[in-house]
């Protein structure tokens, strides 16, 4: 089963999940928010796609932190921020059971789903 991760009012989850539904694939959608999500989880991602790929420095949640937050930013600190504010992570994640896609661009879906 197919499974998008991220944040139910995020406008590139709407666009990923807009394109799934045009393509007619089935998938279930994760809100990090409502549905939580385990550190274990997170771990295995960070390992997967690395924690810098993961987290969403571009996002309102990042900037607002303080500078010495940022500064002294390390994978253990990463995981602990994106676990306590969902925001942080980089959206949408999508699971294929097969492949993990992070971000959503049309040509990487198509690709993935060509199979």
């Amino acid at each position: 089963m197919t499974t998008l991760f991220g944040i139910k009012n995020c406008d590139t989850i709407k666009k990923a999940r807009n394109w799934l539904s045009e393509h007619d694939i089935e998938f279930q959608f994760h809100d990090y928010r409502t549905d939580g999500l385990e550190q274990s989880q997170l771990e295995q991602w960070c390992q997967e796609l690395g924690w810098e790929q993961l987290l969403n420095r571009r996002g309102t949640t990042w900037r607002k932190l303080p500078d010495e937050i940022k500064d002294t930013i390390d994978e253990n600190s990463a995981i602990a921020l994106m676990l306590e504010q969902p925001a942080m992570i980089k959206r949408p994640l999508l699971e294929s059971g097969t492949q993990r896609l992070l971000g959503f661009k049309a040509t990487e879906y198509e690709h993935l789903f060509e199979k």
